[in-house]
């Protein structure tokens, strides 16, 4: 699939389709999620993992791809064929650096396992501060990304102290 074959994420989408998010980094993503959603966007992080999503990853992505990018594609084609969401009203959102990193390459690794599976028709957004892609349906404006940056700094702190349980040391 061909970065022309894309399905572009629309501004009509943004009102009915959930995003769908993998879990690679549950609290930083977890902080953008509530910034997008403050935005207007439906959006969830995935939550499934095991065998299935294992599985799913090694039927559609070759096996000499790395293993994170197996496991997020896996997670997104077990989440659509689970029944729990309507391939028909969901997007994926998956980051891309544009740099040298393989990860950029993760979207078209994705598109290519979409296709393969059936979902070809399923957009995926490319999350990128340097806009390799446009969406006229997501797009990062000025207030978007100013939120994004204080939300780690305003929520990072309460949210790492109450997973390790334990509270931060104040000096008087």
């Amino acid at each position: 699939m061909t970065t022309s074959n894309r399905v572009e994420f629309t501004t009509e989408m943004k009102r009915d389709y959930t995003i769908l998010v993998p879990n690679m980094a549950p609290i930083h993503f977890g902080l953008l999620r509530n910034v997008f959603i403050n935005y207007g966007y439906r959006m969830e992080i995935l939550q499934n993992d095991g065998r299935a999503v294992v599985d799913a990853g090694l039927k559609y992505v070759h096996n000499d791809t790395c293993y994170p990018a197996l496991l997020v594609i896996g997670q997104f084609l077990d989440a659509l064929s689970s029944g729990r969401y309507d391939p028909h009203k969901v997007a994926l959102m998956i980051t891309q650096t544009g740099g040298g990193c393989r990860a950029s390459n993760y979207i078209h690794l994705l598109r290519k396992a979409l296709a393969k599976a059936g979902y070809g028709y399923v957009p995926v957004i490319s999350l990128s501060m340097t806009g390799l892609e446009k969406n006229s349906g997501f797009r990062i404006t000025f207030s978007v990304l100013r939120m994004a940056i204080a939300a780690p700094t305003q929520y990072a702190q309460p949210a790492f102290s109450k997973a390790m349980g334990c509270t931060p040391l104040t000096i008087s």
